[in-house]
């Protein structure tokens, strides 16, 4: 089965969906978006299958996959394909950083096309001569060769000077009991450029609160990565292939009083 995560978010909120339900299948793919650790985990637990994700962009195709044979780790989208080159870089510099270092994720290889259809310019700033195509994401390659994808380029959040990545706001806050999946985001801020909010999506009958879980994160974000509006929703915006609409969200909270 290829699914976008959402897919697999909606079955497991699904008491009929069981492990001898699925005892047929042979594997469970995910793409399009970004996966929650969280969600993997669940899906093994109550299936006993563990899903494979991988990456790819209408640009480029297939990129990278977690492993068929081998371990397919939560919150990574595996390995380069064969012929597939994958490097990170400094988003300003261009620069290959090291291995744990967050940048920019550039492909090189047969799946990565020639170009914009006549748009010359907009393909000469995103397609490098020697062929590395600069994707947009930003993501890290762990010491074991694993990619992991942090967000977009265009949804990083510059406060005050400091670079903050949701991905990693977004993974403290679903981890805290009683929430589904968040989405972290820029807002204007007179002040500081912009200031981190979240959109929060709780389970069915929790009972957390905006300053409970400002609580519960303080311990584990530095403050400036602390969300400074906190918006519970029935459920996130998502386009088609189920992406998060993150310039919904801002265009929708960007005027509201915090």
């Amino acid at each position: 089965m290829m699914g976008v995560p959402t897919f697999y978010t909606r079955l497991l909120g699904d008491e009929r969906f069981t492990r001898e339900l699925v005892s047929h299948m042979r594997l469970f793919v995910s793409g399009s978006a970004p996966m929650l650790a969280e969600t993997h985990v669940q899906f093994e637990q109550r299936t006993g299958q563990r899903i494979l994700e991988r990456y790819g962009m209408t640009e480029t195709n297939m990129n990278t996959s977690n492993p068929y044979d081998g371990e397919r780790r939560p919150g990574s989208v595996g390995f380069p394909l064969p012929g597939v080159e994958v490097k990170i870089t400094d988003p300003e510099s261009g620069a290959v950083l090291d291995d744990g270092d967050t940048g920019m994720i550039e492909v090189r290889g047969p799946n990565v096309f020639l170009g914009y259809w006549r748009k010359p310019e907009k393909t000469a700033l995103e397609l490098r001569a020697d062929g590395f195509f600069i994707t947009g994401d930003m993501g890290k390659i762990d010491a074991d060769g694993y990619l992991y994808i942090l967000g977009r380029e265009k949804d990083l959040v510059i406060s005050g000077g400091y670079n903050i990545y949701p991905k990693q706001i977004e993974s403290e806050i679903d981890a805290l009991d009683g929430v589904i999946e968040s989405a972290v985001f820029g807002i204007p801020d007179a002040d500081l450029g912009e200031v981190v909010a979240a959109a929060v999506v709780l389970e069915p009958g929790a009972r957390l609160g905006a300053q409970e879980l400002l609580e519960a994160l303080q311990p584990l974000l530095a403050r400036f990565k602390l969300p400074r509006k906190v918006e519970f929703v029935d459920e996130l915006p998502r386009n088609a292939m189920g992406k998060v609409q993150k310039n919904v969200l801002r265009e929708t909270y960007a005027g509201t009083d915090r």
